[in-house]
């Protein structure tokens, strides 16, 4: 991947962190929980980056899908000086928002990119071919944000079935996986959002590390990932 595209999206999303903090707060009483499961990857990414080293071990997040402000929700949740930061995506080609109405002008293009969301390349049928990008960033030491249902909720329910991409990347760089379960934004209209309706709340949980396995059944080991997602609550 062009250096230029592993920058812009920590410049981007510093950029705006701050104002987005502000925000979910004031209108959506933004909560995070769980922060403390992060230590060991914070520790980790700091000493990468203090030693200077090229290749590192990145994080994969794995959250469920409800919004379109997931992808911002995430992020802001993260403190601003965190190593972990700036997230990467694993997103849809391109082709996928042509009837999209305006998402097709901006989604899966140069912006996209600049925020650091690059998508799963189709038609392979081959795990490592179709996110070779992410794992290029992961084994750099970054932090990829990935949703293993594959698409936005329709019912705000959490579905059964997973995609095999989470635990492929996981087994292919070592990554722990963290579980984020993302409460509060699905179906969330302008007015929730400016008559302060919603409570939006982000719940970090504990890492996991899959376990050596020879047979690698890939979308077994990303239902458990899921299951790890539903299984999180935000505490009163």
């Amino acid at each position: 991947m062009n250096n230029f595209f592993f920058i812009s999206p920590l410049i981007l999303q510093k950029a705006i962190w701050h104002a987005t903090r502000a925000v979910l707060f004031l209108f959506c009483k933004f909560e995070v929980q769980g922060l403390g499961n992060l230590e060991s990857q914070r520790h980790q990414m700091s000493k990468l980056q203090t030693s200077g080293a090229e290749k590192g071990r990145g994080v994969i997040f794995a959250a469920n899908h409800s919004s379109e402000l997931d992808a911002i929700v995430v992020p802001a949740a993260l403190p601003f000086l965190s190593p972990l930061l700036p997230i990467f995506y694993v997103s849809r080609p391109r082709a996928f928002y042509k009837t999209s109405g305006w998402r097709q002008i901006f989604y899966g293009g140069l912006l996209f990119k600049l925020w650091g969301s690059h998508h799963a390349t189709a038609g392979f049928k081959d795990y490592e071919k179709s996110l070779a990008t992410h794992i290029n960033i992961l084994e750099k030491g970054g932090s990829v944000l990935i949703f293993p249902e594959g698409r936005k909720t329709r019912d705000g329910n959490i579905g059964k079935e997973a995609h095999g991409g989470v635990a492929y990347l996981a087994y292919r760089t070592g990554c722990s996986v963290v579980p984020v379960r993302i409460f509060g934004d699905f179906n969330m209209t302008l007015g929730d959002f400016l008559l302060l309706r919603r409570h939006i709340v982000a719940v970090f949980g504990t890492p996991i590390v899959l376990p050596e396995n020879d047979q690698k059944k890939y979308q077994k080991e990303a239902g458990i990932i899921l299951s790890a997602i539903a299984a999180l609550h935000p505490k009163k």
